[in-house]
């Protein structure tokens, strides 16, 4: 190798050797010393002050209380302060645990007492009480609410947290706080594995005319495709119109009401969505519509009609596609995103608002509940009767045989 080469080569690698000892250097006295460090470099090598302190805070916390509490508990505990404080009822921190529940009731599937429920000011309301569940053996009943669950109490909790208190791994158990009529009973019931119906269709006659009735329990993955088949399945049985009873449905997936709401429309606009950190996203109708555009439909609401609902609702109302019966719908305008964290768990955390095709945002100033969905056709269902009210009032909808009220 020529001289001047290998001179040149020996300056380079004892350059690269002097700013490796920096480093050393400077990451050995940031942790040490960080404040012998200049800012912008400690910032680089230490992290920002706010991180430090935070770490410092949970490392004192960790070695001086009088008890030994493991770091994850400390570091879940920290993260869940942090959502906490955002006095956000849609946003919540998941603990793996939790998390993997959370995923599982996005597949129609988990471990827990076998009811669907509803945000509630007390709690979670029962809607509806699944057969041969263990809810039903305990006696538990559509109306009845949950407003604690372990001792912990469900008011004012996010609706996702709420129901994992509620989940569990199967064969456990749970002691349930429940109300009734204004009375409180404590029943302990063991949790098992449930499997959640989340289509339910049936025909039914109004207006001498031969009527669908779709439910839709949440808008879990691959809901969009048992919807269609009912409706199919319907049609082929004769239906001459439908009634989409979305009761209790507190949403799910957005994905999944881009494509329901498209069994219902050829095309346009169904929901835009917009965030401070992400991109602005209009979802319209795809692939071909499963019930033709001449078909009368009614969409039957009530306060536990959230978020997606409310997007499929308010699509189909902005689009003159269908008559809403009901009452005013829960009056959720904003949407979550899920974010994976390393530990396994996940930040479920309000990243936007979304807006009907009207432009309507159908909550209140920032996360605060609104107005929601105004129904075409006020009916409400009175539980101390046999008869389902209110989808008597969306079957004549449907049918054609009851005028529009005012609300």
């Amino acid at each position: 190798m020529p001289a001047r080469r290998r001179h040149r080569l020996l300056i380079a690698l004892a350059a690269i050797a002097a700013a490796l000892g920096v480093l050393v250097l400077g990451v050995w006295v940031g942790g040490r010393h960080p404040d012998a460090v200049p800012g912008p470099l400690r910032s680089q090598l230490t992290g920002s002050e706010d991180r430090r302190v935070v770490n410092e805070a949970l490392d004192l916390v960790e070695s001086t209380y009088y008890r030994k509490v493991p770091r994850s508990q400390l570091a879940d505990d920290a993260i869940a302060g942090v959502v906490a404080k955002l006095k956000d009822r849609f946003s919540n921190y998941f603990t793996p645990e939790e998390y993997a529940r959370f995923k599982d009731s996005q597949n129609s599937r988990f471990t827990g007492v076998g009811v669907s429920v509803a945000p509630d000011p007390k709690g979670l309301r029962v809607m509806n009480v699944f057969d041969g569940s263990p809810a039903k053996a305990a006696g538990i009943t559509a109306g009845d609410i949950f407003v604690a669950a372990d001792g912990k109490t469900l008011a004012g909790v996010a609706p996702d947290v709420a129901t994992a208190r509620v989940k569990g791994p199967e064969g456990t158990q749970v002691r349930l706080t429940v109300e009734q009529d204004g009375k409180r009973r404590t029943l302990n019931v063991t949790r098992r594995a449930v499997s959640v119906p989340v289509v339910a269709a049936k025909l039914r006659e109004a207006c001498d005319k031969k009527i669908g009735v779709v439910s839709l329990a949440q808008f879990s993955s691959g809901a969009h495709a048992e919807v269609y088949a009912a409706l199919r399945r319907l049609d082929k049985q004769g239906a001459e119109a439908f009634v989409f009873d979305l009761r209790g449905n507190g949403g799910g997936l957005v994905d999944e009401a881009q494509l329901i709401a498209s069994a219902f429309l050829p095309d346009g606009r169904i929901v835009t969505t917009r965030g401070r950190n992400v991109p602005e996203r209009s979802l319209d109708a795809t692939g071909s519509p499963v019930i033709g555009k001449d078909t009368e439909v009614a969409v039957l609401v009530d306060r536990g009609t959230a978020s997606a609902s409310e997007i499929v609702a308010g699509a189909l109302q902005d689009r003159d596609r269908a008559t809403v019966v009901g009452t005013r719908t829960f009056g959720k305008g904003v949407f979550q995103q899920v974010i994976e964290l390393s530990n396994g768990g996940a930040l479920d955390i309000t990243a936007g608002q979304y807006f009907t095709p009207k432009g309507r945002n159908l909550g209140g100033q920032g996360v605060s509940t609104g107005t929601g969905i105004k129904p075409d056709v006020r009916a409400v269902d009175n539980p101390k009767t046999r008869e389902d009210e209110a989808l008597r009032a969306a079957l004549e909808a449907a049918g054609g045989c009851a005028d529009k009220q005012a609300p």
